[in-house]
């Protein structure tokens, strides 16, 4: 008897644990929990983890921190009207899957009105898909 394998489902449940994984890393580093996280498996890959800080130029508004598989990590502020976001700052290159203490100390930055740390617009640091490269590259933060 012959079985067919499929190495892609493969491939997506372990870029799927990586990312968690990495997440479960950041929100630890940000002492809040994996329970603040959502996660969007389409290309790009995306999560979005919301967090219970606000800046005083939004009152009102909830921040949150955005990974994407494109752009790495971001900060952003709700609108008013909802579900939409407005990016703040791109924490920026070169790693698409930075260290956590890494994130930590962009979002310290951000928080802190340091304009020093992160850039105003998105940077291309990778193309969507190729998660084998995400999973290796998941696994080099140590996870």
């Amino acid at each position: 008897m012959t079985s067919l394998i499929d190495f892609d489902v493969d491939m997506e449940h372990n870029f799927s644990q990586g990312l968690r994984g990495y997440l479960s890393a950041v929100t630890s580093a940000l002492g809040i929990g994996l329970e603040s996280c959502t996660v969007d498996l389409d290309l790009p890959a995306s999560a979005y983890v919301a967090l219970d800080m606000r800046l005083d130029r939004f009152p009102g508004r909830d921040l949150a921190l955005i990974w994407n598989e494109r752009h790495g990590w971001s900060v952003a502020v709700e609108t008013h009207r909802g579900g939409d976001l407005v990016v703040l700052s791109y924490l920026g290159g070169p790693e698409v899957v930075p260290a956590p203490r890494q994130v930590t100390k962009f979002l310290a930055a951000v928080l802190a009105e340091d304009h020093t740390v992160g850039r105003p617009d998105a940077p291309d640091l990778r193309e969507p898909g190729n998660h084998r490269e995400l999973v290796d590259l998941f696994a080099g933060v140590g996870l």
